[in-house]
């Protein structure tokens, strides 16, 4: 049976999964947007629980600030290749990864062959998107298998919401919510970790090791507690963003 995440303590520190979890999913990445209300929902979880709140995605941090603008929230990006701390520290700067290149020809080819396929270069990760063109997995599949195996065992592949993705190895959802925890102000807190996809699953065994909470939202992944959708994850966080109105009264 499903379960409703717990009642929100004000000991928590919150990490949050970005597209299909704050925001709704999208055909292709660049038509992504983020309302006023989950911006206005963000801050007001972020001074509830003393900054300890941030977002753990897919997406290059750059794309996250221009998504969230002017919120600018401590964040891994590319799966954790890139964290920025609260203290607004860098680890991982954004560069382009000229050893993948091989890998950018080969998979701009196999995009052009494929019409409705999308190729996303991230800098230091590359992903083919096949939302749009879903017969076009085995192919997909196929092309990126190959061309990450010829970049050697330094790179591997995230597979994730009709995509697949190759990503420099020892980085992680997981990775980033360990390195988070041991600075301020995520130290001390409970985790909990909101995702909706198979590249959250490690986040979500991370925290519950740590005696935190795992969310799932949607069927697609496992989680120790459930919620619907992005809809819901929304009524959530206005219930911790209502703790301190709760808590002087």
């Amino acid at each position: 049976m499903k379960q409703s995440p717990p009642p929100p303590a004000l000991d928590w520190c919150l990490f949050l999964d970005v597209d299909g979890t704050l925001v709704e999913l999208t055909d292709t990445p660049s038509q992504t947007t983020a309302d006023s209300e989950i911006k206005s929902l963000l801050r007001e979880v972020a001074e509830r629980l003393g900054g300890a709140v941030a977002l753990v995605s897919g997406r290059g941090i750059d794309t996250l600030d221009a998504l969230f603008a002017p919120l600018q929230l401590p964040a891994a990006g590319l799966h954790g290749v890139e964290r920025r701390r609260a203290d607004g520290a860098i680890h991982g700067a954004s560069f382009v990864d000229t050893q993948l290149d091989r890998a950018r020809a080969a998979l701009r080819a196999l995009v052009d062959a494929h019409p409705g396929t999308l190729l996303e270069d991230k800098g230091r990760t590359i992903a083919v998107h096949f939302r749009l063109a879903p017969q076009a997995e085995p192919s997909v599949r196929a092309a990126v298998a190959d061309a990450a195996k010829q970049l050697g065992p330094n790179y591997h592949i995230q597979g994730g919401k009709m995509m697949f993705e190759i990503k420099p190895r020892g980085f992680s959802k997981a990775t980033a919510i360990q390195a988070f925890m041991k600075e301020s102000p995520f130290s001390g807190r409970r985790p909990v970790f909101v995702g909706d996809d198979l590249t959250d699953q490690d986040g979500f065994a991370m925290v519950d090791a740590h005696g935190g909470f795992s969310v799932a939202v949607g069927d697609r992944v496992q989680g120790r507690f459930y919620l619907p959708d992005v809809t819901a994850v929304r009524a959530w966080l206005g219930q911790i963003a209502a703790l301190h109105d709760s808590h002087r009264a």
